[in-house]
C-alpha cells in the first residue's frame, strides 16, 4: 500500500507550497525565473528547466553552492504551469520525493524573499562542493 501511495506521486506532485528558490542572482518580486539557465553543477550544461523546492534549508543549501559572487537569497516563488518531481533528487530505490524538489519548463514568478534560513558551515560547504566535483552521474535534462 504504502508503495503504491508513493509511486502515486510521479505524476501528480503532492506539495502545495509555499515554494522556494535558492541563487545568487538580486531579482524582485513580479519577476519571472525561466529555464534555459547554464547548470551550476555542469557549467557546459544549458537546463531545460528552473529548479525549486518546497524545503527552505534546501533552498538555503542550493543558494550557498550557486555559481556567481552575490549574496545567498532565497525567493519565495510560485509556478506559473505544470511541474514535476526532480528525477535528479528522487530516489529509484525508494520512490517518492523526500527532499521536496521540484523542477518546471513554466516560469516560476517571485513573489516574495525568505531572509531566515539554516545557514551550511564552511566545512559542509566544502563537502558538498567536493562530492558534486567528484559525482560521475547525469543530470537528467
Amino acid at each position: 500500500m504504502n508503495y503504491e501511495l508513493s509511486n502515486s506521486y510521479k505524476v501528480m506532485p503532492s506539495d502545495k507550497g509555499p515554494f522556494y528558490h535558492g541563487t545568487k542572482a538580486d531579482l524582485q518580486v513580479g519577476d519571472l525565473l525561466t529555464a534555459g539557465g547554464i547548470s551550476n553543477y555542469k557549467p557546459e550544461l544549458k537546463m531545460n528547466h528552473i529548479y525549486f523546492t518546497a524545503s527552505i534549508n534546501g533552498a538555503g543549501l542550493a543558494a550557498a553552492l550557486a555559481r556567481g559572487d552575490g549574496r545567498e537569497r532565497i525567493y519565495i516563488v510560485e509556478p506559473t504551469g505544470e511541474f514535476e518531481n526532480d528525477p535528479n533528487v528522487t530516489d529509484k530505490k525508494f520512490p517518492g520525493n523526500l527532499t521536496r524538489s521540484y523542477r518546471s519548463q513554466e516560469p516560476l514568478k517571485i513573489i516574495g524573499e525568505e531572509t531566515a534560513w539554516l545557514k551550511q558551515m564552511p566545512e559542509e560547504l566544502r563537502r558538498w562542493r567536493d562530492k558534486m566535483a567528484n559525482n560521475k552521474g547525469e543530470i537528467i535534462n
